[in-house]
């Protein structure tokens, strides 16, 4: 359904832009048809770049996006508008999503009038309540408030059943359930895994590796813009194999024992534009080699690191 090739988004910066910041370097991996692939990473590691390259809010330096066979950055127009009935994205924070000064029925009225013209307000209003009534919310209770007047939950599941009403094939959901509490946490990712299967593919951005396990076949570890880890969400989990990914799962707080960080010494890089692993400064395990940029191989079926240490040299 989606496929991500050499994805890169460069930005200029420094002293009149005289130098180069490469948010994304080269990505590349695939979301098939009713799948749930999860990136994975800290903040700052080009998440949520990729996701809004996705959704056409950014331009791409260089690579491709297609989406059935669609060169996503070259849609114009009308097309895009087409490209919008069928991806869509859903962001972390729900607030920022909605217009103080209008109730949430707004949201839908915007949508009515852009993309179902045509449809009458019987109808639409049928179709509105069993979106809203299918997300666990009561159409008489949240339509006619503001936002400030729901909760972070309501407000998340409005978008989603904004994408409902749109029957979209593709959903970028970035850091969807951070800004929640952890009652409404599972309820939401139940809500999408349900999505999942009617036959929707989801991009899942997080930082939280307990989500992604929770929720998705396939992942992807993106460290400073570049994969270092991807592959089967079973395999990664139970095999890591970067020393980043392995970091990530050491690092996720544990209720039996106090959590103890090592202290890595850093590596000095060599410039801005470092052409070594991108882990290269923090990793323990680095030697002369990881001066070089690994490429992913595939380790076993479905996994692929991107590691010398993985690799012969």
């Amino acid at each position: 359904m989606l496929k991500i090739d050499n994805l890169s988004k460069i930005y200029k910066v420094g002293t009149f832009g005289g130098q180069e910041l490469h948010a994304v370097d080269r990505a590349s991996f695939d979301v098939e048809d009713g799948q749930i692939v999860s990136l994975i990473g800290e903040s700052g590691s080009g998440k949520s770049t990729i996701g809004k390259m996705i959704l056409g809010l950014i331009p791409i330096s260089s690579g491709d996006i297609s989406f059935n066979g669609m060169d996503v950055a070259s849609l114009k127009s009308n097309a895009m508008k087409e490209y919008y009935r069928k991806v869509q994205g859903v962001f972390q924070d729900p607030f920022s999503s909605y217009n103080p000064i209008f109730k949430a029925d707004r949201v839908f009225a915007l949508i009515k009038d852009e993309f179902f013209p045509d449809v009458d307000d019987h109808e639409w209003s049928k179709k509105l309540d069993d979106c809203l009534k299918s997300v666990g919310l009561n159409p008489e209770i949240v339509l006619n408030k503001f936002p400030h007047q729901l909760s972070g939950g309501q407000l998340q599941r409005l978008l989603i059943a904004r994408v409902l009403l749109l029957d979209i094939q593709f959903l970028v959901a970035d850091e969807v359930i951070s800004m929640l509490d952890a009652s409404t946490r599972i309820d939401v990712l139940n809500l999408l895994a349900d999505l999942k299967s009617r036959g929707l593919s989801i991009l899942f951005i997080t930082h939280d590796l307990g989500l992604g396990y929770y929720i998705s076949d396939q992942s992807v570890i993106l460290y400073k813009g570049h994969i270092l880890e991807k592959g089967l969400t079973e395999k990664i989990y139970s095999d890591p194999s970067h020393p980043y990914t392995k970091m990530l799962m050491c690092s996720v707080p544990r209720l039996d024992r106090k959590w103890e960080k090592a202290i890595v010494e850093l590596k000095p890089e060599e410039s801005v534009n470092w052409n070594g692993c991108a882990y290269y400064a923090r990793c323990p395990l680095a030697f002369d080699k990881c001066r070089e940029k690994p490429s992913l191989i595939e380790i076993s079926q479905g996994h692929f690191v991107a590691c010398w240490k993985r690799s012969k040299v």
